[in-house]
């Protein structure tokens, strides 16, 4: 299988994007992809769109404004919301977007971050982050970007999120 990457430019990605997710039930409000459209022209975020043999097959973002106070205030460009459509996984998809995104955060910075969720769903994300040296940024258990304060009762759901960070290197 090639896989391949492409960088979100013009409206034709963009349907495509929008197209996919609606096909595998990943909903986002239309003002999330102009959001994101928007952010990709004025430098903010960089969004990549992977083929396999010329199929979609995942999405995903580098945020250099990261919604992460820690992430944000550090400089550190986090990626986010990596979404690699089910008949894709395990086929080395995420991998390839994830190593684009290093190359690309390696000639500004020498940190990069991500979170992940934290219950069953998220397990294969946990294993492929750490295997890819993402360790702990050491502020704890987050929920809505907030962190947790021991005893605290919170939900498991998406927005319960462990950030993690890795060194890029010198640049």
């Amino acid at each position: 299988m090639e896989i391949t990457v492409k960088r979100l430019e013009g409206m034709e990605l963009k349907i495509a994007w929008q197209q996919a997710f609606a096909q595998h039930q990943i909903h986002r409000p239309e003002a999330y992809f102009d959001r994101c459209d928007l952010e990709n022209r004025t430098g903010k975020r960089v969004t990549l769109l992977a083929y396999a043999d010329g199929e979609l097959a995942g999405v995903s973002h580098l945020k250099y404004d990261s919604d992460y106070p820690f992430f944000r205030e550090n400089g550190i460009p986090e990626i986010n919301d990596l979404n690699v459509f089910p008949e894709y996984q395990r086929q080395g998809i995420a991998n390839r977007i994830i190593e684009e995104f290093e190359h690309i955060a390696r000639e500004t910075t020498h940190r990069i971050g991500i979170g992940v969720g934290l219950y069953k769903d998220y397990g294969a994300a946990q294993r492929i982050y750490c295997r890819r040296g993402y360790i702990p940024d050491g502020h704890g258990i987050m929920y809505h970007n907030v962190p947790l304060v021991p005893g605290e009762m919170v939900r498991a759901d998406d927005d319960l999120v462990l950030y993690l960070v890795k060194e890029l290197g010198i640049i």
